[in-house]
């Protein structure tokens, strides 16, 4: 049965992976067909007025969300990866995750100086990958006009980190 709001296709589950946590699961949006076009209709509707000229997408679910408005629009899209996973010339920066660090990439080539880019991911929690993925656009020369998700949780504060705009499907209040 279709749905009329897209926070109704997402499973909220009590008290993982910790007590007192709400996991906020996205699979429950992507396994239905309608859920899944809500998502990107709802998405894509948000930056319909932006100007940008590439959308970036950190992985993975930043692809999922990120190459099918890239393709409606018909714009570019262009991989952020995790270290290694890259064939050709790439630049890097590392970010501090929850209990560790990691790495992400993306190519020399993916980004030209001054295009208007637009970064796609599922979730905006504490803005740790979206604050790297800027950083590694604006290394290239590539000037970030704002950050699109799915979902984001307010309570963790990672809107704070983003020095652009930020459009979200869906918001939070917790974390």
């Amino acid at each position: 049965m279709k749905k009329e709001r897209l926070e109704d296709y997402v499973v909220s589950i009590p008290d993982f992976p910790e007590p007192g946590i709400i996991f906020r699961d996205i699979t429950s949006v992507l396994q239905d067909a309608d859920g899944l076009e809500l998502a990107i209709d709802s998405m894509q509707a948000l930056v319909k007025d932006i100007d940008f000229d590439v959308v970036a997408g950190a992985e993975s679910r930043g692809f999922i969300f990120g190459t099918p408005i890239a393709y409606n629009m018909h714009k570019p899209f262009a991989l952020v990866r995790k270290k290694g996973k890259l064939p050709r010339e790439t630049i890097e920066t590392s970010y501090e995750l929850e209990y560790g660090t990691a790495t992400i990439e993306m190519h020399k080539d993916s980004i030209a100086p001054g295009q208007k880019v637009l970064v796609v991911d599922d979730l905006i929690a504490t803005g740790g990958t979206l604050e790297a993925t800027i950083k590694l656009v604006e290394q290239l020369g590539g000037e970030v006009v704002g950050v699109l998700v799915l979902m984001e949780l307010q309570g963790l504060h990672g809107r704070d980190k983003i020095k652009c705009p930020v459009y979200s499907a869906i918001k939070y209040e917790g974390k």
